[in-house]
């Protein structure tokens, strides 16, 4: 796909954590509209995956280890055709496959159960292990978020991934600088991000904007390229972004929309496409 499509894609994705947190007056719009160019990419253009066989056995992996980000997700492989779109209003409702954080066990393309931030990114390293061990060739992908980062279970994990030179690992770091009860510099800043990871033995690419679906492009092209190594992939990101009341905005990292926002929301991301 060209980047503009993948563009109008990421507008409908936008759209479906909309819709799907609108609908269960909870959730995690913030962090999932910051990470929402980075999914589609994944998912359109980067990754091996199959809808009809979600669990096709030389499928790249995708673990998304800030798992609050899943109406994203969601949205993702609803509009890549694992599941129907109409779905994504049924979120958080009982009975839904689509739980508050992913579940492998009931969502088609989900890859790992996350939640508990800071364990995704062991269970990814484990993954890119057993492709290594078994020469399958598939790659791993992984999403933190930078509040995420603070967890110490994430540097063991990276530790073990750059001692192990497991180079079809690829972690993200969704850096949109705001976690639940404010910035990280506020709670427990992480920084710097990209030295910490080169310290873990990662090449290391610091993407300027993540939002911009030409710079991810080019992120994930360079990935690619690296041998010896995993990746880590530093992506400067705005929480909310793509609707105005949400963008940067602290007090959208765990909250749904009420009927008027829905529709402002919906508003601005109809005339943006």
């Amino acid at each position: 796909m060209t980047d503009d499509e993948l563009r109008q894609v990421a507008h409908e994705v936008r759209k479906g954590v909309v819709v799907g947190t609108h609908a269960a007056k909870s959730g995690h719009p913030g962090g999932s509209l910051s990470a929402t160019d980075i999914l589609t990419y994944l998912y359109f253009e980067e990754m091996n995956v199959n809808p009809e066989d979600p669990q096709m056995p030389s499928r790249d992996r995708f673990v998304l280890s800030k798992g609050h980000a899943a109406p994203a997700l969601y949205a993702v492989l609803a509009l890549r055709g694992f599941f129907p779109l109409d779905d994504l209003k049924t979120l958080r409702h009982i009975g839904s496959h689509l739980q508050g954080h992913p579940n492998m066990k009931g969502t088609p393309g989900v890859d790992m159960s996350t939640g508990s931030l800071g364990q995704g990114v062991s269970a990814a390293v484990g993954m890119a292990l057993a492709s290594k061990h078994w020469n399958e060739g598939w790659r791993t992908y992984a999403l933190l978020g930078d509040g995420e980062i603070e967890e110490g279970q994430v540097w063991e994990a990276a530790m073990f991934a750059g001692n192990h030179q497991l180079d079809n690992l690829v972690l993200i770091v969704d850096h949109n600088g705001l976690q639940i009860d404010g910035t990280i510099e506020e709670v427990n800043s992480a920084m710097p991000i990209a030295d910490k990871f080169r310290a873990f033995k990662f090449h290391v690419i610091e993407l300027a904007d993540g939002n911009d679906m030409t710079q991810v492009r080019a992120a994930f092209d360079a990935a690619r390229k690296v041998t010896g190594k995993p990746v880590c992939i530093v992506a400067e990101t705005v929480k909310g972004k793509g609707v105005s009341f949400m963008e940067d905005q602290v007090d959208w990292h765990g909250k749904g929309p009420n009927d008027d926002q829905f529709e402002q929301a919906m508003a601005e991301l109809s005339r943006e496409a």
